[in-house]
């Protein structure tokens, strides 16, 4: 009888799991809450059966997030334990490859949305459109009026913060598998630590940038695309921070270490989005602008 049931395949069937469903009320929370809080700014109601939601402000956006991190944190743990107990064969571990770069291949769309609103604006000050773009440019890019960020400053400083720490995240790659578990922890370490400083010197830059978010397109353009780039260096940040505190309690070996190699890609492709931002949106941007100082 225990030979019938013996698993004779590479796949891994997973036991119910909750997580898909409440990690979907949590996104919905999460749109609701979001809508009645910008609602709410504007002074409009936002009635939903008879409730106006945006009396309760921002509580059911952050309600929503609580359970979305619940979520996340458990559904992660049981993906842990399921590799502990040996259900992360070969086959496995490829879909698990294949489903990050899927997953990192979806967030690159996001950048493209924003690199195209920003080159769309840039390389076409003066286009005529339904309301006139030199209107909001002044025929040249960047727009008059508007000083800019001294791109060998600050962004420079950012962009070798960056580039350090993708080093250092591949010397704790390499440690790893060479099951070096001081070199390991010593590169992480090392690496989220690069990544709290590069948050640090944008939040800096922002609070002394010369143009606003709302100001002007170029500030818009700016905005949406750095500060989504910063939001996953976060991101990005907590993830090396979570396989650090991992690999400090005993976690990867050589053979099996997915968790680790999904940060390591997810912050290499950080890296690279920062080298087109830098190139394009601080460099290039800033030629023939006024330089704030």
């Amino acid at each position: 009888m225990a030979e019938a049931h013996a698993k004779k395949h590479d796949y891994h069937i997973i036991d119910p799991s909750p997580w898909p469903f409440i990690g979907s009320i949590g996104a919905l929370v999460m749109a609701f809450g979001g809508i009645a809080w910008m609602r709410a700014l504007r002074g409009d109601s936002f009635p939903v059966l008879g409730v106006d939601l945006a009396a309760a402000n921002y509580w059911i956006f952050f309600a929503g997030v609580l359970i979305v991190l619940y979520t996340m944190f458990s559904w992660w743990s049981d993906t842990i334990q399921e590799g502990d107990e040996g259900h992360h064969t070969r086959v496995v571990s490829l879909h698990l490859r294949y489903g990050m770069i899927m997953f990192i291949v979806s967030e690159l769309m996001f950048f493209v949305a924003w690199f195209w609103a920003f080159f769309d604006a840039s390389l076409f000050p003066g286009e005529a459109a339904q309301v006139s773009r030199t209107e909001f440019t002044g025929g040249q890019w960047p727009p008059q009026g508007i000083e800019v960020l001294d791109p060998f400053h600050l962004p420079l400083y950012n962009t070798i913060i960056l580039l350090l720490s993708g080093t250092t995240v591949t010397w704790a790659h390499h440690a790893l598998l060479e099951n070096d578990r001081k070199g390991l922890i010593a590169g992480l370490a090392i690496s989220v630590a690069l990544g709290v400083l590069f948050s640090f010197v944008q939040a800096y830059e922002y609070m002394h940038a010369p143009f606003s978010f709302s100001g002007s397109i170029y500030g818009a353009t700016f905005y949406m695309a750095t500060g989504f780039h910063g939001f996953h260096v976060f991101i990005g940040t907590v993830f090396l921070a979570v396989c650090l505190l991992r690999s400090i309690a005993g976690y990867f070996t050589p053979q099996q270490h997915f968790g680790f190699e999904a940060a390591a890609w997810y912050w290499h492709f950080v890296d690279v989005v920062w080298l087109f931002l830098f190139a394009f949106i601080y460099v290039w941007a800033s030629i023939g602008g006024t330089i704030a100082h």
